[in-house]
Formats: C-alpha cells, sequence, structure tokens
C-alpha cells in the first residue's frame, strides 16, 4: 500500500491494516477507496428526481421510538456511502432535518451545494455554530444530522481514541444529548449491490454513559461514537470517503503525523 500511496503517512496506515483483507489489486482498491463514492454521490446530486429511486428507508420499530422520546433525535453518520443522499431523501419524503456543515471555500460552491440540501426543506447549521443550532433543535424535538469523523481543534473537540490512535473529536454531539435526552441514532447510507440502490440504515439509539460526572461522560460516549463510525468502516472499508486529515490536531507536545 505505501507504493501505491505515497504521499499521506502514518494514520491510513495504521486504519487499512485494521480493515478486512483487499480481494483485488491493491491500485484498483485504492482508486476505488478514493473515488467512487465521491463521483457517484455528487453525480446523482445534479437529479433530484432519482434521488428518491435510488434509496431505499428502512424506518424500524426502534427508529420510531427514538422519535416518540419527544426530546429530538442526532443522527450519527460520516463520510460514508452516500451520506449527501441520506438528508436529501429524509427532506423528500416530508422529514426535514438541519444538517450540520462548515461553508465550502468557494462561494460559488458553497451556494450551489447548499441549494441541493435545502431544496426540499432540510435547514443548514454552520459548524462554528453547531452546539447552539443542535440545543435549539432539541428542545424544538427536531432531527440533526451530524458528520463525525472530521477533525477538530480544542476547546470544541477532545482526544479519544479512533482505530487506536487519540483523534481530536467534537464533543458537543455528548454534550447536547446528555444535557437535553435527545437520542443518538446511528445512521448511514450504504451502497446495497442486490438492491442496486443505496440503503438508509439505521441502528437502535446508544445508550449513552450518564454517572454524573459530566466530563467523563462526555469524554466516554465521544469514544462510543468513534467506535461505532469505526464499525462501519471495517464492514464497508471501500465506502468510507476518507481523504480527510482526520488526526491533524495532535496533544500539545506530540508530533505531527502527516
Amino acid at each position: 500500500m505505501a507504493d501505491t500511496n505515497p504521499v499521506d503517512n502514518h494514520p491510513r496506515y495504521v486504519v487499512v491494516d485494521k480493515l478486512p483483507p483487499m480481494t483485488e489489486a491493491p491500485e484498483k482498491w485504492w482508486l476505488r477507496f478514493r473515488a467512487d463514492p465521491a463521483w457517484r454521490v455528487y453525480y446523482e446530486n445534479r437529479e433530484a428526481a432519482i434521488f428518491a429511486q435510488q434509496v431505499a428507508v428502512a424506518v424500524t420499530q426502534k427508529t420510531s421510538r427514538a422519535f416518540a422520546r419527544g426530546k429530538g433525535v442526532l443522527f450519527l453518520t460520516a463520510h460514508f456511502g452516500g451520506w449527501e443522499l441520506s438528508a436529501f431523501t429524509h427532506s423528500m419524503h416530508g422529514h426535514w432535518m438541519h444538517v450540520v456543515m462548515r461553508p465550502m471555500d468557494n462561494p460559488y460552491l458553497n451556494r450551489l451545494i447548499c441549494q441541493y440540501r435545502e431544496m426540499h426543506g432540510n435547514k443548514m447549521v454552520e459548524k462554528d455554530d453547531f452546539v447552539r443550532g443542535l440545543l435549539s433543535a432539541m428542545k424544538a424535538g427536531e432531527v440533526v444530522g451530524i458528520l463525525m469523523d472530521t477533525n477538530m481543534t480544542p476547546p470544541q473537540g477532545a482526544f479519544v481514541n479512533f482505530f487506536g490512535i487519540p483523534a481530536c473529536t467534537a464533543t458537543g454531539v455528548a454534550r447536547v444529548a446528555l444535557h437535553t435526552g435527545a437520542a443518538v441514532l446511528p445512521a448511514f447510507t450504504v451502497w446495497d449491490k442486490q438492491l442496486g440502490k443505496y440503503k438508509i440504515r439505521f441502528d437502535p439509539a446508544l445508550q449513552l454513559v450518564c454517572t454524573g460526572n459530566e466530563q467523563a461522560d462526555v469524554l466516554a460516549n465521544t469514544a462510543l461514537f468513534n467506535k461505532v463510525i469505526e464499525g462501519y468502516a471495517m464492514r464497508y472499508p471501500e465506502q468510507w470517503l476518507w481523504v480527510h486529515r482526520r488526526w491533524k490536531t495532535r496533544p500539545p507536545g506530540e508530533q505531527s503525523l502527516y
């Protein structure tokens, strides 16, 4: 793998070592790993009508119970499979949500992407103000989708393990869930070869750690969220669009991994 990817260093090697064995040549696997998810998602973003036909939504009793709690729902997800299709499909079926996002550096591209994301009622929450947005949404019993596999910086993030390496991870989701009692529901949009379309997979609401020690509980639950993402990356490695420097922020005094 080192010969086919000379630019990225230690973290990606560690993750790849932990993933299931490859069944094809490394060069082909790497190209699919890097390109397929992104091209598939953004190509399909051009045709809104195709979205509803390309995604199968499986709502279970466990999902319904999360909504029935009436304290809001936090969809825990990552840059995985057809992640852009997930919120879009929900809104097309009349279930709009808030989506936490970082504005694109290119203002023209940012405007275009926001138009697609908000086309059927979804609302954007900027990353820099997402805790306030989450608290407001949970108070109203609404839904927020959060991509949790991005690098953060203190104090918005804290160091918990991700594939065995400390990674600065957003703690706002854990803080809001503990404060409001909102359900944290893993929701990943994966490509199903048998169906020939994406499937939005909802897992049961997570059982949060709640001991009364706020800081310890925040860290424990943030680590739990990372474990969920790890599990999906292990199960569907080719669908994780991992081109982000996830371990960019390091603990004080630690050398950069890149």
